[in-house]
């Protein structure tokens, strides 16, 4: 396995979402990018997450909510990486599938698009 610091894991992470397309950040709006070690119930098989309300499905999504969050996992995405290399491009990967989410563009859509 992989290994890196969480402050190293993060630092990809920014990186790897700087050279995401503006078109595809700039609608980002009330939402924060996480990293943790491991999903809570301690498995390695989650790479990524989105927690909130994709834009699709907002109503009354006002002022004063709390932000949608998108996590990435660290100890997962190690475990399936040989090389920092692959890290990045897996780390893009899951960037682009969680957003995704965030536009309402479920996982069945993403595996048509060739993002799942």
């Amino acid at each position: 396995m992989l290994e890196l610091s969480a402050e190293e894991f993060e630092r990809l992470v920014v990186d790897e979402l700087d050279l995401l397309p503006d078109d595809m950040v700039d609608g980002l709006d009330n939402v924060v990018f996480v990293t943790e070690d491991r999903p809570e119930d301690g498995s390695l098989d989650l790479l990524g997450l989105y927690e909130g309300v994709a834009l699709t499905d907002r109503g009354q999504y006002g002022f004063g909510e709390l932000p949608d969050r998108i996590i990435l996992f660290r100890e997962p995405l190690l475990a399936i990486c040989a090389d920092i290399d692959q890290l990045k491009e897996e780390i893009h990967v899951t960037l682009v599938h969680e957003i995704a989410h965030f536009y309402g563009i479920d996982d069945a859509q993403l595996h048509e698009l060739g993002w799942g």
